[in-house]
C-alpha cells in the first residue's frame, strides 16, 4: 500500500498536480476542519466506487490515518485499485505540520 505524509501531499497540491482527494472522516468531523477533499464517508465508500476517480492519484485521509489506511486496503483488495494513497496521520498531522507552519 502506497502512503505519503502531508508535506507530499502540500508539494502535489502545490504544484498542481493533478489528483482527487478524498476525505472518509464522518461529516460532522468534516463540519469541524476540512482540507478541501470529497467528503465519502468510510461506511459509505463501497457504495460510492463510482465517485473515486481512476485516472489520478487518488489521496485518501481521515483523522489520523487508520481509517483511511483501512479504506485503502479494502478497495484495493476487493476492487483492485492500484492508484490508492493513504495519507498518514491524516488531517492532524496536517493541521499540526502544514496549516498551522509548526
Amino acid at each position: 500500500m502506497k502512503e505519503i505524509d502531508v508535506h507530499e501531499l502540500k508539494r502535489m497540491r502545490d504544484a498542481g498536480e493533478p489528483h482527487q482527494l478524498i476525505d472518509v472522516r464522518e461529516p460532522y468531523e468534516a463540519e469541524e476542519t476540512s482540507m478541501g477533499g470529497e467528503l465519502i464517508p468510510m461506511g459509505e465508500v463501497l457504495g460510492a466506487l463510482d465517485r473515486i476517480r481512476r485516472d489520478v492519484p487518488v489521496v485518501v485521509h481521515c483523522r489520523s490515518g487508520n481509517r483511511s489506511r483501512a479504506v485503502v486496503e479494502a478497495l484495493s483488495e476487493r476492487h483492485g485499485l492500484t492508484n490508492l494513497i493513504n495519507l498518514q496521520g491524516g488531517i492532524t498531522a496536517w493541521t499540526r505540520e502544514i496549516a498551522t507552519g509548526s
